[in-house]
């Protein structure tokens, strides 16, 4: 693909990475690691129609890893001078002297290495001009705005661009990189006056601005929202059914990964430690991890470390199949990587008992009587314990329709009982950053109010 939008091309980078190697291997480093980037952007926010922010952005930055052994030092610049590119790796090298040895310490294995990484086209550049950035904002506004007399303010809207590359090499023999872009449009209305204000908002994000919702689409279904938590009231402390929306949802399977990250397993500290293997969630739930998808957010033919992505069930049948890990965690678990230096890539929670009548009514219909929470407040999850406590507002539901709008209430509950209750998992599936999963309808749960 293209890289006329950056400063340098990959060559170049490739070539900048390849003489820190070599000032690392002078220098008298056994091994080494550098990561070099650049990349631009456009940020535009508007409220009331008003220009309230433009902002440009263009960076470029090196780190480097220096190894003497298995003592490890670690520094960054942003001069791609040759003068400065041998300070700084003068600079780790200086501090992996003066660090302690660590067993675990190191490069990857070099048959984990991608070195025939392919193309997965996450580089889409859009040549917007400030201008029509703005225009976009203002139509999600106006959009919002014209939904109903009700929506009497907003917080904003925005539109985010960027694109940026980079090259990541080792000693070892990995080289690799790609360009690769992010461009969102978000927009946040207020609706009501007073004490009974209420606000929510709506977003697209992608790769491809082509494939971006429409901000008419986007400011009417974010006012809606809004509307929607009008004349919102408390309800007494109950247990019962508890659905997630499927935005939030993606959210539980955030919490899956990170209980099941291998910081947290080495560190003992997850409530799902030594959970490889065992069974975790309902039989029927089935969750995935594709690295690549052609243009997809969580795509990557390799990770952080160059480690080569692999397609994997990470749980079939409800059982743990893998965990997510990088080099050293793997080591100091005595496992190997599983490609996640970096994080999860296009994680997927699926149901086998999933049907074409569970879309969002569906599952309504399926809770019966019971809470749907579509916001969520603070950050109340406990990994070691699994304690889960948080703020939420949402609408109480009776016999599958939803009666009214609730709020100050939190929903109370423990991890590993909201793995193992996941009673169903709706059909709209809702992509968010890496992950993707529909609505999750959890049996019980602890819901607190007046």
């Amino acid at each position: 693909m293209s890289d006329t939008h950056f400063t340098h091309t990959q060559d170049q980078l490739k070539q900048l990475a390849r003489d820190v190697l070599g000032y690392a291997k002078a220098q008298g480093g056994t091994d080494c690691a550098v990561e070099i980037s650049e990349g631009s952007g456009l940020s535009v926010s508007v409220r009331k129609s008003q220009i309230e922010t433009i902002e440009q952005n263009k960076d470029k930055g090196m780190g480097v890893t220096v190894f003497i052994g298995q003592r490890r030092g670690n520094a960054s610049t942003s001069d791609f001078s040759p003068a400065a590119l041998k300070a700084t790796v003068e600079a780790a090298y200086n501090i992996a002297r003066f660090t302690a040895d660590d067993d675990c310490a190191g490069l990857a294995d070099e048959d984990q290495l991608e070195l025939h990484p392919r193309d997965l086209e996450l580089f889409y550049p859009w040549s917007i001009a400030t201008a029509e950035a703005v225009a976009l904002a203002q139509r999600a506004e106006a959009a919002a705005f014209a939904v109903d007399p009700r929506i009497t303010n907003s917080e904003g809207a925005g539109v985010h661009v960027q694109q940026s590359h980079f090259v990541s090499a080792n000693s070892r023999g990995f080289i690799g990189g790609y360009p690769f872009s992010r461009h969102t449009l978000s927009v946040a209305p207020i609706a009501g006056k007073g004490k009974h204000m209420q606000r929510d908002d709506w977003y697209s994000s992608v790769r491809d601005a082509a494939k971006m919702s429409s901000p008419e689409a986007i400011g009417r279904y974010a006012a809606e929202r809004a509307l929607a938590r009008l004349n919102a009231r408390s309800i007494d402390t109950r247990t019962c059914p508890v659905l997630f929306e499927a935005p939030l949802a993606a959210g539980l399977l955030g919490a899956f990964v990170q209980a099941t990250s291998g910081g947290a397993l080495y560190r003992k500290s997850t409530f799902l430690l030594d959970s490889l293997g065992k069974q975790v969630l309902p039989q029927h739930v089935q969750i995935h991890e594709d690295p690549h998808i052609v243009g997809a957010v969580g795509s990557a033919p390799f990770d952080e470390e160059g480690v080569r992505t692999v397609k994997r069930d990470v749980v079939k049948d409800g059982v743990v199949q893998g965990y997510f890990l990088s080099t050293y965690s793997a080591r100091k678990l005595g496992m190997k990587t599983t490609g996640n230096a970096g994080g999860s890539h296009n994680l997927s929670l699926t149901s086998s008992l999933t049907t074409e009548a569970d879309d969002f009514a569906g599952m309504l219909r399926k809770m019966g009587t019971g809470l749907l929470v579509t916001e969520l407040m603070g950050s109340g999850t406990n990994y070691v314990t699994g304690d889960y406590s948080r703020g939420a507002a949402g609408y109480w539901v009776e016999n599958g329709v939803i009666q009214y709008p609730v709020e100050e209430i939190t929903i109370a509950g423990n991890m590993k009982d909201m793995l193992a209750q996941i009673v169903a998992v709706g059909n709209d599936v809702l992509v968010r950053g890496t992950k993707s999963t529909g609505s999750i309808l959890i049996e019980n749960m602890v819901v607190a109010g007046s």
